[in-house]
């Protein structure tokens, strides 16, 4: 099923049994494995590859790698030099995006257009990291502003951390690895890159075109470990920073072994949308549909939650449930599919689980909830109408990763406002409406990280920072905001006292 066409990635693979048996990158060579992960595609199950389960041993000397040379050599790279050098990786990224794009297809089960859409976001990210480096500038501080300071004054300064350990997720593979790269190398770390265990094979075709691009080959490396065993890599004393992408409950666990670092951290979300009875019924559907199905809800940033206002919401109730049943779900390499499969078979239980769970709260099912093979499922959108049932069901206390959501009416603002902010969740939410008064009272209320006004809750590139509140995070991911969370402030105090600079009145 995978049929890499570039040349430049021949030398990082082997065929065997029918499958691409792939090297990885540590820290200045490709290395296999004692052992061997075995990928599969959630198009069929089928085992896709293998990449090295790397031993720690393996893994150890990476990181010694990267911290005592591979730092050091990013650091000693000049700004402009940088920025040159992730400008080089978005050109060849663009001439190698056929291959990149399959294997997203492939791997992830993404639709070929929304594989296309993660490698031009991908190629946006590091084509505007000059919009990074405007943000690492420091700061001049007289010291006459007090005076026990009088005749000193301080250079405020960012400088690298060191070493940045990116953590990726499943469902966006090569974006999230590329903008957490791009944001640690433009302030000057090396990074450490763990790819996710369903679908590493963009990361590691991401590693052969950094070298080929010329990055400092000590200053970066493709570590092939299994989440469950990554504790000892999130401890390690030479990690400064840890970038995480993933489940609340996986962060929770980085933050618990990790101990004292600077975490960015992207959590559980599962968005809610509030639709106001004067808002454009048909705009709001549409947003609304794709928020539930777009790359089978495995996002972030989907909507899970739909409030509706009484006064439109059978005829939105309605609406939205026939725009639901032209979803087409198929194989993601047939041109006319809209939603592919989820990542593995066990994704699909647990959605099933959830909705069996709201049915028995006595939810009702008004679209979907069929299985269609091992990684297959419908769109769902479940009611409940009793309010106390809806917020102790499954589906609204956690994140449940896939194409579905629930919906139920409100009365008036504050109940609204009530069923947003009481899940554990706080990334985006969405208003449809028209009264930009009422819509900006509600802003002021909703206890989340963004509010998309009239649209569905999407990061794209992160030209605008994303991230969470409560459980869905800490810091902001984004062009120009994540670049301050991999950078420390220094700052160096000058003492002129008894040198005549000045002469005070």
């Amino acid at each position: 099923m995978l049929r890499l066409s570039s040349k430049i990635f021949q030398g990082v693979y082997e065929e065997v049994e029918g499958f691409y048996r792939f090297k990885t990158y540590v820290a200045g060579q490709w290395e296999g494995g004692r052992e061997y992960i075995r990928v599969r595609s959630p198009i069929d199950d089928s085992v896709i590859a293998e990449v090295p389960k790397l031993s720690w041993e393996q893994a150890d000397r990476a990181l010694g790698l990267v911290y005592e040379k591979g730092r050091w050599q990013v650091r000693d790279t000049p700004g402009w030099r940088r920025l040159e050098l992730l400008e080089r990786l978005a050109d060849l990224m663009e001439r190698h995006r056929e291959d990149l794009e399959l294997s997203l297809v492939v791997n992830a089960g993404k639709t070929r257009a929304e594989a296309r859409g993660e490698v031009d976001a991908s190629i946006d990210r590091l084509r505007r990291a000059d919009l990074d480096a405007r943000r690492i500038f420091g700061e001049y501080v007289p010291g006459d502003w007090d005076p026990t300071t009088q005749e000193t004054e301080a250079l405020v300064r960012r400088e690298p951390y060191g070493v940045v350990l990116a953590i990726a997720p499943f469902n966006y593979p090569l974006f999230d690895t590329v903008a957490k790269f791009t944001y640690s190398f433009v302030a000057g770390n090396a990074v450490v890159m763990k790819p996710p265990s369903a679908d590493p094979v963009p990361i590691i075709l991401l590693a052969k075109l950094l070298e080929e691009a010329g990055f400092p080959r000590e200053s970066f490396a493709i570590l092939t470990i299994p989440g469950s065993e990554s504790d000892r890599m999130v401890a390690d004393e030479r990690i400064s920073v840890v970038s995480f992408t993933g489940s609340s409950s996986t962060g929770k666990r980085v933050l618990s072994v990790g101990g004292i670092k600077q975490y960015i951290m992207e959590l559980g979300g599962g968005d809610p949308a509030l639709v106001l009875s004067d808002a454009d019924v048909g705009a709001a559907i549409e947003a609304v549909a794709r928020g539930i199905y777009s790359y089978a809800g495995q996002r972030c940033d989907a909507v899970r939650l739909v409030l509706v206002e009484r006064p439109i919401y059978e005829e939105f109730k309605a609406r939205l449930v026939e725009r639901l049943s032209r979803v087409v779900v198929g194989d993601p390499r047939s041109p006319g599919t809209t939603m592919g499969p989820l990542i593995s078979p066990s994704a699909v239980d647990e959605m099933l689980r959830a909705v069996e769970d709201a049915v028995e709260r006595g939810g009702r099912v008004l679209y979907g909830g069929r299985r269609l093979g091992p990684t297959y499922v419908e769109p769902t959108l479940v009611e409940i109408i009793d309010k106390k049932a809806l917020t102790e069901s499954v589906m609204y206390r956690e994140e449940v990763f896939a194409p579905a959501a629930l919906i139920t009416d409100f009365a008036g603002d504050e109940e609204a406002l009530r069923l947003a902010n009481g899940r554990r969740y706080g990334l985006d939410a969405a208003i449809f409406g028209q009264d930009i008064d009422r819509i900006r009272k509600l802003v002021r209320f909703l206890e989340f990280g963004a509010v998309y006004v009239n649209d569905m809750p999407r990061h794209g590139v992160g030209y605008y920072p994303y991230g969470g509140r409560k459980e869905s995070g800490i810091g902001r991911e984004g062009i120009a905001y994540s670049v301050e969370q991999v950078s420390a402030y220094k700052t160096i105090v000058f003492n002129f006292r008894g040198k005549g600079v000045w002469k005070y009145a």
